[in-house]
């Protein structure tokens, strides 16, 4: 099996060169960039499996290397990126999505933490593939609850017919709430399925994830509330 190609872009040399070692020692092939305008050249013509770009850099930032790619059409612009940043900035964020990011991890990050939300992506891209080369039905069921349709196999979520973005954890704790409506999840319980690693993530990370979903959700419906907190247990979805 060919091992998966990871393309590092970020202007610190220090980032450059631990993340590439750390993803070498997991089996992964690695290119590094260090700013925009020479991995677009690279990308462009010879994409990688995945892409990990630094948000804020001199001349080309990452929005702008990721906004190239999405127009360069072809495999370019399929390819999946995780967006890093020097502040978990909710503007940063809204750009990056928008702009077809797949995730988004801000600094000082955990190695181990984004191998894993590699890993996921790179899951996820696998049975994109799969579903579009197949006249078959995709392996995973569309989820639909009340107002909420979730595609699993393509990534896409809607909320009264209307498109919401979710990043792929976020995705993937919402998937656990709305597959059993009304039973409720801990925070280990949505860690575990959203990290799937042996990756220490404090379990009030949880809280912010769900804080985003539901910020998210009410763009597109201001009186959104089918996620519900109940204090010191955990979260569940209502579909009523």
């Amino acid at each position: 099996m060919t091992s998966p190609v990871i393309a590092l872009v970020d202007d610190d040399r220090n980032i450059l060169t631990s993340v590439s070692i750390a993803l070498q020692a997991e089996g992964f092939v690695t290119r590094l960039y260090p700013d925009g305008s020479s991995a677009l050249k690279a990308l462009a013509d010879n994409p990688a499996d995945l892409g990990v770009f630094d948000i804020k850099m001199p001349g080309m930032d990452g929005l702008s290397l990721l906004q190239a790619l999405r127009s360069a059409g072809g495999a370019a612009a399929a390819m999946p990126v995780i967006f890093l940043t020097s502040k978990d900035e909710e503007q940063d964020e809204a750009h990056g999505l928008a702009a077809g990011a797949d995730d988004y991890i801000a600094k000082p990050f955990s190695q181990r933490l984004l191998i894993a939300r590699i890993r996921a992506i790179l899951r996820r891209a696998d049975m994109n593939r799969s579903a579009a080369s197949s006249s078959e039905q995709p392996a995973e069921a569309v989820i639909e609850r009340g107002r909420l349709v979730m595609d699993p196999a393509r990534h896409q979520v809607g909320w009264d017919s209307k498109p919401v973005t979710l990043t792929v954890t976020e995705f993937l704790i919402l998937e656990a709430l709305a597959q059993r409506p009304g039973v409720v999840k801990s925070r280990n319980q949505l860690l575990d399925i959203a990290y799937q690693e042996d990756v220490f993530v404090d379990d009030r990370t949880i809280d912010s994830h769900i804080k985003r979903i539901r910020r998210k959700f009410r763009s597109a419906d201001p009186t959104f509330d089918a996620i519900e907190t109940l204090y010191g247990v955990g979260y569940r979805f209502n579909d009523g």
